[in-house]
């Protein structure tokens, strides 16, 4: 049968239902702390659905304009690809420079982040499991690639808590679609549903039921509360064991301040007309996603532990120059400004920024068409950025083969790179446990290394 509990969270994301999740995110570790000294106090995961093309952004392969159209090598002979059905390398359209006094290799459309190079950490050393994006992206974010287990901010959430307990501890910013795999992404798994993401509605209320009825005064309500818990303290002094009620009348007032606090850290248009310029908020096509970028900031200042955002349409099977050309426009100036914001502020040195796709690309394409090159799924090879928090900033750690087909240089599969992120965050992978189905389960699954290189 079902119960209370469980109805309350079938509510859906209403404040309500937020608020209580944010609540009895503290019930269980009243206290939580980090292992060890953390670098990184907070999370902005730049989530880019689809999968990037490591080729074409941040690691050139010179040795793909000799092979161009060629076939794919498969068996020691390289020829020419003509006929369609076979596979055939294909050149970067993108032209590649070295940016700042790090000298990191990027492709020159990214105008805005080259200024903030030696800011970065690329990471072209990491592999997944997965070609498929549902699974890859299970695997991105939760550890497993068949899904259902706790999302990497819900494991956030769990070992560290909530800087602001007026504020859920994991925010999601999706785009209108979900990504492939849907609300999974930022599940709660086995943990208790209160470390679940949050996610924002881009349009519309934020969250539903954030405002009250035009007719419903703060004062109607606050009278409204005051009778609901002498009512439910009557109730409560007859069943001392009930703890869930105890929570769900803190909820209550949770909601009441949330409905204070939300609305204004929501709200952007009080920022300074150099700060919207600077994220590319007001216009295209850096609208959507600077407004995204913005609010992150805005969410992590004010103590929200772990923050999540989606910017999907990176499949690129063809029209990849098209494609990745006009993807890198939309985030390239947001994302420099969210690092530059952040440092202006003081922010950056314990936040923690991550770039990463689910997957790489190929350095070939399956079916030729025309002019219009794409490139293939690739879960041996792709490029990760880390920033802030402790990482080792303008350095480039690892290295693909001469095609870029398959990481060949400090190598690691995403379970080290996820323990690597907890240690930046004071927690140790095998410390983090929560016992479920008869074990202690953790985010690494198995267990896993730190990579040394990427920490400061």
């Amino acid at each position: 049968m079902m119960t209370r509990r469980d109805f309350v969270y079938g509510l859906g994301a209403s404040l309500g239902s937020v608020a209580f999740s944010s609540l009895l995110a503290a019930e269980d570790r009243a206290e939580p702390k980090p292992h060890h000294t953390p670098k990184a106090k907070r999370v902005i995961f730049l989530m880019m659905e689809g999968g990037p093309s490591h080729i074409d952004t941040f690691d050139p392969k010179p040795k793909l304009a000799e092979l161009h159209l060629k076939e794919f090598q498969r068996s020691g002979k390289t020829q020419s690809a003509m006929s369609s059905g076979k596979r055939y390398y294909v050149q970067s359209p993108f032209a590649f420079h070295r940016c700042g006094r790090s000298g990191a290799t990027m492709a020159k459309n990214w105008e805005h982040l080259s200024k903030v190079a030696d800011e970065l950490c690329f990471y072209r050393g990491c592999q997944v499991d997965s070609v498929n994006h549902p699974t890859a992206l299970y695997q991105m974010n939760t550890g497993n690639r068949f899904g259902g287990d706790p999302a990497f901010g819900a494991w956030t959430t769990y070992g560290l808590g909530s800087e602001n307990r007026d504020l859920p501890g994991f925010v999601v910013l999706p785009e209108i679609s979900y990504p492939q795999g849907g609300a999974a992404n930022w599940g709660n798994g086995f943990l208790p549903a209160r470390f679940q993401g949050t996610p924002l509605r881009p349009s519309g209320s934020p969250i539903l039921d954030l405002k009250p009825m035009p007719e419903v005064t703060p004062e109607h309500q606050r009278l409204n509360l005051d009778l609901l818990s002498r009512l439910n303290t009557e109730h409560a002094k007859n069943h001392p064991a009930q703890a869930e009620l105890l929570a769900r009348m803190e909820s209550y007032e949770l909601a009441f301040r949330m409905q204070a606090v939300v609305p204004e850290l929501l709200d952007i248009t009080g920022e300074s007309k150099a700060t919207l310029e600077l994220y590319g908020v007001g216009r295209e096509p850096t609208h959507e996603f600077g407004k995204r970028c913005l609010l992150a900031r805005r969410l992590v200042a004010k103590g929200v532990r772990f923050v999540q955002l989606y910017a999907g349409s990176w499949d690129s099977h063809d029209y990849i120059e098209r494609a990745h050309g006009s993807l890198v426009k939309r985030v390239d100036q947001p994302i420099a400004a969210l690092i530059h914001d952040l440092k202006r502020t003081g922010l950056l040195e314990d936040t923690l920024i991550v770039w990463a796709g689910e997957f790489g690309r190929s350095p070939d394409n399956g079916v030729r068409m025309g002019t219009a090159f794409g490139r293939d799924h690739n879960p041996k090879a792709m490029t990760i950025w880390l920033a802030g928090g402790g990482v080792n900033a303008g350095h480039t750690i690892g290295q693909t083969d001469e095609t870029g087909a398959e990481a060949v240089e400090c190598v690691h599969h995403v379970r080290d790179l996820h323990v690597t992120l907890l240690h930046l965050l004071g927690l140790d992978d095998n410390k983090l446990t929560y016992y479920h189905a008869g074990r202690f389960k953790q985010l690494s699954q198995f267990g896993g290394q730190v990579i040394k290189d990427l920490v400061a």
